[in-house]
């Protein structure tokens, strides 16, 4: 890049940054209005004290200006017609038989009239055609020539003699500037000749710069004011303002869990009685926060020590009711199906203590994950595999929708298997012996495991209760199929450990559908990704899967799901086989 062409490219780049700036001043300001309340106070004082000086000083500048024009023009008028007079006796009393003697009786007459009119501007104007040679030519002086004197004046005057009218005009005065003037017109008799028409020109140039300056200072003095009245309300708002913007800064650190922040108290008045309100409500609000965590504290360590202690007596009484459960063929009847449902409520015991400790880690905090590279292809194939007896015996088919891309995720496959198994019994058990579809997708950020079931269905209120411990939507309804309450609400944990999300949508009648949304990467980080998968179904009223969708072919051995081109988007092996991704 030569010399001569850097100032150039340089002169251009700045242009555009200045540019640039300009364009995001109208974002800025909109940005400061909507967060600033000072801002917006000093803003709206300045708009609504400019519009009262405008309004008050546009109405002072008229009236000022109005009452100087009434003044010089009812004085001009005045002088105009005392100079009328005196041309008019000069005239009664001359005795001019001659066009020269004439001539020196209007030159008086100029000279008079300039005299107690005060102003040089006089013309006087024949009234027409005359047929003495005494008559005296047409006079006007330079200032008033060039059709100052308009005909409509000049009409006036010959209608009525005896009047006296006025026109305003531009008058130009000896430096060639032009200012507002009027030109009073009158009507003197000439003897032996008949009426002429005498006019005066008034400048009112004078009066024209004293409106100027006067509305000069007024404008300086309304600028000086605003600038006055916006520092003053700045300070004001300011002084008012601050003690607002310290408790909203000590709110946010407060909602943030900074619970020693308070703020300070100056003076006795309103607004240190808020402060002392505030910090008093600080301070209560710590020691029942620090009350809240002890008692955490301590239902987190006795559901934790419960739980322990209950494993060694659990395991004994596991022991006895497995070797009564080996034997109960030998038993009487009755005492064999108590057997069989001591077993059966161990095993359910068992798996509720394990669920406790589970939760008691997530609220002490200390799970840790083992996350690999994980294909949730393969993982929804082996837990659909683990739960298709149980689907079978309640009468609802198992299908799964993998489209393919970006499978694979860094996960902890164990947490991530008892999601699915979670949904999975769910969707079973309220599934009303409907198909249950599992969808896998992904993109590039996230991939994402739905469970549709065509059941039952909840409420909103229903749904938003969902993840709640021990809850059930039918409290009268008792769970068929095992489970201890605490399934959806450990899937949930699991799913925020990995940084993702499980969300639920339900409408009562028509089925259920959970979504389980992941971060590919593994980097569990605090924005949310865009999950590949809609949460809301595209076939809400519908009682089963599309037929056109999906076409299943079904062997003794093998189901094979395929779409509408023929293409396999899944298999499964029914027996000892495992799942293949598309």
């Amino acid at each position: 890049m030569s010399q001569a062409e850097a100032p150039a490219r340089f002169g251009v780049g700045s242009w555009r940054e200045i540019r640039r700036a300009l364009a995001a001043l109208p974002r800025r300001a909109l940005e400061l209005w909507r967060h600033s309340l000072q801002f917006r106070t000093v803003l709206i004082t300045f708009a609504l004290s400019s519009l009262a000086i405008f309004v008050i000083g546009l109405y002072i500048s008229f009236s000022i200006a109005s009452n100087l024009f009434k003044t010089q023009l009812d004085s001009a008028l005045g002088d105009a017609n005392q100079a009328t007079l005196a041309a008019q006796s000069i005239l009664d009393g001359a005795d001019a038989a001659d066009p020269a003697s004439m001539q020196g009786v209007m030159a008086d007459i100029v000279t008079t009239v300039s005299r107690v009119s005060g102003s040089p501007a006089i013309a006087y104007i024949q009234p027409g055609v005359v047929s003495t040679s005494t008559a005296p030519p047409t006079r006007i002086a330079p200032i008033l020539q060039g059709g100052v004197i308009t005909p409509e004046l000049q009409g006036h005057v010959r209608a009525d003699p005896d009047g006296q009218y006025w026109q305003s005009v531009a008058l130009e005065d000896d430096d060639g500037a032009v200012g507002p003037g009027i030109v009073v017109g009158s009507s003197i008799g000439v003897p032996g000749v008949g009426d002429y028409g005498l006019y005066v020109g008034y400048s009112f140039a004078a009066a024209q710069e004293t409106l100027a300056f006067m509305q000069l200072v007024g404008t300086i003095g309304a600028v000086a004011l605003l600038v006055l009245l916006s520092a003053t309300t700045l300070l004001v708002v300011r002084w008012v303002i601050e003690p607002i913007r310290s408790a909203a800064t000590t709110s946010r650190r407060l909602a943030a869990g900074d619970l020693g922040v308070r703020m300070p108290e100056k003076g006795e008045d309103e607004l240190a009685t808020l402060a002392a309100s505030f910090n008093g409500m600080a301070d209560s609000l710590q020691a029942r926060i620090r009350e809240l965590a002890e008692l955490s504290v301590m239902q987190q360590r006795f559901v934790s020590d419960v739980s322990h202690e209950l494993r060694t007596p659990l395991t004994t009484i596991r022991l006895a009711g497995d070797v009564l459960y080996g034997q109960r063929d030998d038993f009487p009847g009755p005492t064999s199906r108590t057997v069989e449902l001591l077993h059966t409520q161990t095993e359910r015991f068992e798996t509720l203590l394990a669920d406790l400790l589970e939760i008691s880690r997530y609220d002490a905090g200390s799970v840790e994950l083992a996350t690999e590279a994980t294909n949730l292809v393969h993982l929804a194939g082996d837990a659909i595999e683990s739960m298709h007896e149980l689907a079978r015996s309640r009468g609802s088919e198992l299908r799964l929708e993998a489209p393919g891309g970006h499978l694979d995720a860094k996960v902890d496959p164990r947490r991530i298997r008892r999601i699915v198994r979670n949904l999975l019994g769910n969707a079973i058990e309220h599934g009303e012996g409907r198909p249950i579809v599992v969808a896998v997708d992904s993109n590039e950020e996230a991939i994402a495991l739905s469970v549709r079931d065509y059941g039952l269905g909840m409420t909103a209120d229903e749904s938003a209760r969902v993840f709640d411990r021990f809850w059930r939507a039918d409290p009268s309804r008792t769970r068929t199929i095992g489970g201890t309450g605490l399934g959806l609400a450990i899937a949930l944990e699991d799913a925020v450990a990995h940084g993702g999300t499980l969300d639920v949508w339900s409408r009562r009648g028509f089925g259920t559908v959970f979504r389980l949304t992941l971060p590919r990467s593994g980097d569990f980080a605090d924005e949310l990704v865009e999950s590949p998968l809609p949460l809301e179904p595209e076939d809400i009223d519908a009682t089963g899967p599309p037929a056109t969708g999906v076409v299943r072919a079904v062997d003794a051995d093998t189901s094979v799901e395929t779409d509408a081109a023929g293409r396999a988007a899944s298999t499964k092996q029914v027996g000892n086989g495992g799942w293949g991704g598309a």
